[in-house]
């Protein structure tokens, strides 16, 4: 992170200041900035931009026009521009003094959450270049204890996500799915119960489709179950299932060269699941939740699965496997069934960066929801609106079964009709929900990476999918 914030009772004094002012409105606190803020007020440029600078003695004031803001997301997003501004500008150093401004306190922790997601950087692989400068922050005010729970519950989640990021923006050759399954039990520290079903106990299990997929491996291939109790009842869990892909080459139908090393995401759903239930630990969030992601490596070795094997699945349905490359359903064929038959769970939400379709469909605007109830999808799409990380439901139907029908399994993982791809891929999976639990399937794979910044990210792995559920765990379950 490339952003520093520092909370202080007092202020201390120096030669030159840089001073961040947030402006809401027209009326003028009975302070030292009366002269100045007036003449701001009335400037027409500061009416039309962001953030207006003016110095006045030895302070260099940085106004931010905070007059249109109104929900929590507003405030996240001029956080973001305003470590923007400061890192465009060069300010390395200022002072927000609480005193100064016409925000609340905790409007002010959700424009510092916001600012500390837009720093976020990858850079544990480069040769460290001592001219580059951090952007501080320096708090100045006295603190409530609803600032310092709201604070704690941020950071909670910002942590959250901060691991999915670092997760999906490891190389393929560095998290690969033996050195994954080793990081996973390092949660245990934080309270989480997790266990590591190895090769071993998965063929023992049944969970053929899932090891079919790393066969061709040097890699080992994992399913592993991170759990979380915040309630002392015996409360269903909520459930979390993520595809982890380490790297995909497609296996024996190998993708093509270009881009291949984007491949290395495709382990996101898995990563965005993990820094889920981190989140939940680490704010003490009182629900019962398990996660589940299943750790693959699929390559085209000698051992590797052929096109037209015949697998047989955790469930007992039997998979014909026309495409390798379309991978990620197999693992999710078993960790669904597993899930939903060792937890019994209240809901199943899984996410996976599953389809190319989903792509071409939405593009980088809205995941993929694919649901098999109702107020399920309406809960997670209310849900995205407030942190914007958009969901756009799509359909399911008994007529799409047919095109993933097989004449020798009972089914084929791949629909070569043609069309609805997204679909047909999501209505596999509906066949490893054998008790008709509640379940959500989130196709990310247009969101999960970016090659651009966006509000809340600065470009790369986006954590898209911690802060969509965490706030559809909060505002549904808690």
């Amino acid at each position: 992170m490339k952003l520093k914030v520092n909370f202080t009772s007092k202020l201390s004094k120096a030669k030159t200041l840089n001073e961040i002012v947030f402006i809401k409105s027209k009326k003028i606190k009975n302070n030292g900035l009366n002269l100045i803020l007036k003449s701001v007020l009335e400037n027409l440029l500061f009416q039309e931009n962001l953030f207006f600078q003016r110095q006045y003695k030895n302070t260099n004031y940085i106004f931010v026009n905070c007059k249109n803001l109104s929900i929590s997301l507003d405030y996240e997003n001029i956080g973001s521009k305003l470590f923007d501004y400061l890192e465009k500008n060069k300010i390395h150093n200022s002072l927000i003094n609480v005193d100064d401004n016409y925000i609340n306190r905790l409007q002010l922790e959700k424009i510092i959450h916001g600012a500390k997601l837009k720093s976020y950087s990858f850079d544990i692989y480069k040769s460290k270049n001592k001219n580059i400068k951090n952007i501080s922050l320096n708090i100045v005010g006295n603190e409530s204890s609803k600032t310092n729970i709201l604070r704690k519950k941020l950071d909670a989640l910002l942590d959250g996500v901060f691991f999915t990021r670092d997760l999906v923006s490891e190389p393929g050759n560095i998290l690969h799915p033996d050195e994954y399954a080793k990081r996973l039990t390092k949660l245990k520290k934080f309270g989480l119960k997790v266990m590591v079903y190895d090769k071993k106990k998965l063929k023992k299990l049944g969970c053929n489709a899932l090891l079919g997929v790393g066969q061709g491996s040097i890699r080992g291939s994992y399913l592993v179950t991170i759990e979380w109790k915040g309630k002392k009842s015996n409360n269903k869990p909520l459930a979390f299932v993520g595809k982890g892909v380490c790297f995909d080459t497609g296996g024996i139908s190998l993708k093509p060269a270009r881009f291949m090393e984007d491949m290395t995401y495709d382990m996101a759903g898995s990563a965005v699941v993990v820094g889920l239930m981190k989140n939940f630990a680490l704010r003490k969030a009182k629900i019962n939740a398990v996660g589940v992601v299943g750790l693959v490596e699929n390559m085209p070795g000698g051992n590797a699965q052929r096109p037209g094997d015949i697998v047989k699945s955790y469930s007992g349905k039997t998979i014909e496997v026309l495409n390798t490359d379309a991978e990620g359903r197999l693992v999710l064929a078993d960790a669904l069934t597993f899930t939903e038959k060792k937890f019994n769970p209240n809901l199943i939400v899984d996410l996976a960066t599953l389809t190319g379709a989903i792509v071409v469909a939405l593009g980088s605007e809205y995941a993929g929801l694919f649901s098999n109830d109702d107020k399920l999808s309406k809960q997670i799409f209310e849900a995205g609106k407030k942190v914007d990380e958009k969901v756009w439901r799509l359909p399911l139907h008994k007529n799409y079964n047919k095109l993933m029908d097989s004449k020798n399994a009972d089914m084929q993982n791949i629909n070569y009709v043609g069309g609805a791809g997204s679909t047909t891929a999501a209505q596999f999976l509906e066949r490893f929900i054998i008790n008709k639990t509640p379940w959500a399937h989130l196709d990310i794979a247009g969101m999960a990476f970016s090659k651009y910044a966006g509000a809340l990210n600065s470009g790369g792995a986006t954590g898209y999918g911690v802060r969509l559920l965490n706030k559809f765990v909060e505002d549904n379950y808690e």
